[in-house]
Parts: C-alpha cells; sequence; structure tokens
C-alpha cells in the first residue's frame, strides 16, 4: 500500500516512525508520481509554498485521512474527490478534557480572585460544582468527553448542538433553544466546528443570552466569535471573562486586542494536539479499510463540512 505523506516536513519525523509501527504494511513516501498512491495522509499548511493542495492527480487514492479533527481548509477544495475522514484521536479527546476542565475549575473556583498582595480575602466562597452551570457548545466526540469528566465533578451540564441529538446523561438541547442554553451557562464551553452555521453564532444578540459574570472558553474555532462583539460584551460584563485558544488569524497579531484586555486570557492553540502516539493507529486503521474497501471511520459530510 503507498500512502503519500501531504504534511509539512517539520511533521515527518514524529510522525513516519508511529504511522510504519502502527501500520508496517504501508510504504510511506513524501515524493513520487501521483497517480501510484493509494491513499493520502494529510495535514494543514501542504502544500508549503502556500498554494492549495491539488489532490485531481491522485487518481488511484481511495482515502484522504486527515490528521487534524478540522477539515474546513480542505473539505471545500474543489479537486477532492476522494473519500475524506477526519481525525477522531483519543489522545486529543483526552487533551481537550483535560484542557477544558482545568480552565472550567479555575473559574469555578475562583482562583484568579487571589492576587498575593497582602490582603487576606476570606469573603469569596465558591458554590460546590453542583451549583454551578457549564455549557458545552458542540457535543461531538470532543464535547461528550468534556460532558463526562464534568458531570462526573458533578457540575450541572447542559450540551447544546444543532442535531440536539441525546446524549446519555447529560441534558442535550437543539439548535432552536441555543438561548435557553447560553442562560444556563455560568461558564461556556465552545467545541463547535466551523461551518457556514456556527459562524459568528457568538455575537452581540447571544453573547447578551449569558449570564452576568459568566466565563467563555473557546477551544473550537475562531470563526465562532464576532470579536468586536466579544470586546463589547466582556465590558459589559457578559461574559465577564474569556479564555480564548483559537482565533480567526493565528498567530495572534501582537497588536491585537485581546492581548491588551483585562478579561482575557490567550492561549497559543495548545487545548489539544494531535499526537502520533495516539493517532496513528486510527489512520492505520483506515488505511486497511480503504485497501479492502471496507466503510471507513469518521467520514466526512461535505454538505456538513465536517
Amino acid at each position: 500500500m503507498r500512502v503519500f505523506f501531504a504534511a509539512r516536513a517539520g511533521l515527518w519525523d514524529a510522525w513516519a516512525p508511529a504511522l510504519r509501527a502502527a501500520c508496517p504494511e504501508i510504504e510511506l513516501m513524501r515524493d513520487g508520481d501521483p497517480a501510484g498512491f493509494d491513499a493520502l495522509l494529510y495535514a494543514p499548511g501542504y502544500p508549503e509554498d502556500g498554494h492549495e493542495m491539488d489532490f485531481a492527480p491522485f487518481t488511484r487514492a481511495r482515502l484522504v485521512q486527515s490528521l487534524w479533527a478540522g477539515v474546513e481548509r480542505i473539505v471545500g477544495n474543489p479537486t477532492l474527490t476522494q473519500p475524506l475522514c477526519r481525525m477522531v484521536d483519543p489522545g486529543l479527546a483526552r487533551g481537550m478534557t483535560e484542557y477544558c476542565t482545568g480552565w472550567a475549575m479555575r473559574a469555578h473556583l475562583g482562583m484568579d480572585a487571589y492576587p498575593q498582595n497582602g490582603e487576606w480575602r476570606h469573603d469569596i466562597v465558591p458554590p460546590l460544582a453542583s451549583g454551578r452551570g457549564v455549557t458545552i457548545l458542540g457535543m461531538g466526540e470532543l464535547g461528550r468527553s468534556c460532558a463526562a469528566a464534568l458531570t462526573g465533578l458533578g457540575f450541572r451540564v447542559t450540551g447544546w448542538s444543532l442535531s440536539g441529538r441525546p446524549v446519555p446523561g447529560v441534558t442535550t438541547l437543539p439548535g432552536a433553544e441555543l438561548d435557553r442554553a447560553l442562560a444556563r451557562a455560568e461558564i461556556l464551553i465552545c467545541l463547535l466546528p466551523d461551518t457556514e452555521r456556527t459562524r459568528n453564532l457568538l455575537n452581540a444578540e447571544t453573547l447578551a443570552q449569558l449570564p452576568k459574570g459568566a466565563t467563555l472558553i473557546n477551544a473550537g474555532r475562531g470563526t465562532l466569535i464576532d470579536e468586536a462583539a466579544l470586546i463589547a460584551a466582556l465590558d459589559r460584563g457578559r461574559p465577564a471573562h474569556a479564555v480564548l485558544d483559537v482565533f480567526r488569524q493565528e498567530p495572534l497579531p501582537p497588536g491585537h486586542p485581546f492581548w491588551s484586555h483585562p478579561g482575557v486570557t490567550v492561549t497559543p492553540h495548545i487545548a489539544a494536539e494531535t499526537r502520533p502516539a495516539t493517532a496513528a493507529p486510527v489512520a492505520a486503521e483506515n488505511l486497511r479499510r480503504a485497501m479492502r474497501g471496507a466503510p471507513l471511520l469518521h467520514l466526512v459530510d461535505r454538505a456538513r463540512g465536517y
């Protein structure tokens, strides 16, 4: 099985050994006649000359396996006619859960309310987790993992998704009930993909539905938030604080107002990394399925964009 590694050169040393260990039968290559490859492994940033990837010459390929969870950078590529699968990596889900749980706990406990200035602040007593409402926007693999962790800690978790598909143990609301989901969100966690229906979902109108003093944690996509509307909303205290890991432009420019706003914490897109050790077996399984004509895992719905 000949597989083309369509990813930046800097990723090769980490991915090649993991992929070969998970799938010894592959011949993994970074160059060669495109018509001779059975599948592609793709990561954003390729090709490195800044041009859009041309999938048309890969006439024999039965699969394009993304090495990232997000596929918005290629799903609309007109040359991409091969089946496209996104990465659903157990390590990525674990990392996202740890990130969101950590920041949710920090907000819940008010851990930033204690400046080390010699002042004894004994007037801030947080409720128990059972007295705190957390809403998660996006109840896919990542959202369900975060919901399970936060429910286990005792939080009152509400899930929201466009479909409203039920999730055991979590109150799940459908797309039409976004206002209700936001009104419950003393802590709001955003894990939605970038699609036409989710862009600017959090805008002046919807942010105003949050409880005063709420905390927003966005580890989904930067396009979910109207940035100017968020800054104005922070100035009004709805939300009171935003932890942002993803942005419309990355790296976030040094002069961007998020860096200097007292109500914003910026983290540099580190909430959940795809780790070759846990992701390579997922890619290997799909490569084997493609070669034997079996149903593929995590096949992207082109109409929905994920």
